[in-house]
């Protein structure tokens, strides 16, 4: 196929993918927002009252950075493991993988449209936010990578997700029992500076903690990681999970009847 068939290919899969999500925007959009709105009001000004500062930001500022990776994430990867098992179920992924099209194509289609929500809803959140504090942007170039490549990396392990996934019920195990725990101890609400020697060590290798960190010095101009070494985890994840899922698509695992 040229580049232009691509092009055409690759659109198509991103505009119908952003279109799903925005007429459902009542179930895909809002609820995060209110949630996230909800967190901030409980944690940030009643409980974050009695904290005051941490790591010299008044608590309410600190939290804003994980709030909104927590929906960045969730809502990513809730759109791919949503879409393309939808896409299995149905059989229409089948005729994706048997057409002209490049597996890779396929897959930045599907990627392109769990980021495109993960920066929907992220917008949304922090633009809500701003309504009740002052969050001020010191790294804006840095804010936005993090944002996009925490988003590319969740959307490709939403699609994982989805290929290994044989039920409805299968998609909602891993936000739950990974997702969830993982992300509230990857210090949405605290600096892990206030932890042992020991649940300090541990932290390191929960991957979220470099997300949340390298977003809240974009935003604050704090962290509690090397923000070089956060864009090398972000990124060698990506890597790896993009390379596992292109291998997945070509063999066909659980795609193919």
């Amino acid at each position: 196929m040229t580049w232009q068939q691509n092009w055409i290919a690759f659109s198509t899969i991103l505009i119908k993918e952003i279109l799903r999500f925005l007429r459902i925007w009542k179930q895909t959009i809002l609820p995060a927002v209110i949630t996230t709105v909800l967190y901030f009001i409980i944690f940030g000004h009643l409980v974050g009252s009695a904290i005051g500062d941490m790591d010299g930001v008044p608590y309410h500022n600190f939290i804003v950075p994980g709030l909104v990776m927590m929906t960045v994430i969730s809502n990513s990867y809730g759109n791919t493991v949503a879409s393309f098992f939808s896409a299995k179920f149905h059989g229409s992924i089948e005729e994706m993988l048997v057409s002209p099209i490049p597996n890779s194509i396929i897959l930045l289609g599907f990627i392109g449209g769990g980021v495109a929500r993960g920066l929907v809803v992220g917008a949304a959140v922090i633009s809500v936010v701003l309504l009740f504090t002052e969050v001020p942007i010191m790294h804006p170039w840095i804010t936005f990578s993090i944002v996009v490549l925490t988003s590319i990396l969740f959307a490709l392990a939403g699609i994982i997700n989805g290929i290994y996934a044989r039920s409805f019920d299968d998609i909602s195990i891993i936000p739950t029992f990974v997702l969830t725990p993982l992300t509230y101890l990857g210090g949405v609400f605290y600096s892990i500076s206030m932890l042992s020697e020991f649940w300090q060590n541990l932290s390191l290798f929960n991957p979220i903690l470099y997300m949340v960190n390298a977003f809240r010095y974009g935003l604050l101009g704090v962290s509690d990681i090397d923000l070089a070494f956060s864009y090398f985890i972000i990124l060698s994840f990506i890597g790896i999970l993009f390379m596992f899922t292109l291998y997945l698509l070509k063999r066909g695992k659980g795609l193919r009847n």
